[in-house]
């Protein structure tokens, strides 16, 4: 996409890329420092566990841009429920680390990256354009 056709873009939609990117690329990051983690580097875990924090806050920030897209631009609110049942997973997610409950933890990362991914390709594909009237600038 051309840097003209970006600038078109609505705002909440352009904030909601500039969300969906990190979000996923922390979920991959969380997934390295588990792999590392598991092969004997020890000291990883406490990274992988700060970590967690951000990627909970950037989930919390990517929700908020998703529901400021739905509800300004008029867009489906499926990503909306997508991005809050994200939120809920990287909290489970979380918990379960914190409790070394692995069993439960390990498997409900894939649910966590499925999720960030289908978010972030509706954040490159949606086609938001500013309601006439509703007083988003492009």
């Amino acid at each position: 996409m051309s840097a003209r056709a970006e600038d078109r873009l609505p705002r909440p939609v352009r904030l909601l890329r500039a969300t969906a990117v990190p979000v996923l690329l922390d979920t991959l990051v969380q997934a390295a420092l588990a792999g590392l983690f598991v092969t004997g580097d020890l000291e990883l875990l406490a990274w992988h566990a700060a970590d967690a924090g951000v990627l909970s806050a950037l989930t919390v920030l990517q929700a908020v841009a998703t529901v400021l897209v739905w509800r300004r631009l008029r867009t489906p609110g499926g990503p909306a429920a997508a991005a809050a049942v994200l939120v809920g997973l990287v909290s489970a997610q979380r918990g379960l680390g914190e409790a070394r409950a692995l069993a439960g933890h390990m498997p409900l990362d894939m649910g966590v990256f499925g999720c960030a991914t289908a978010l972030t390709y509706w954040a490159f594909t949606c086609r938001a354009r500013p309601v006439a009237g509703s007083g988003v600038a492009g």
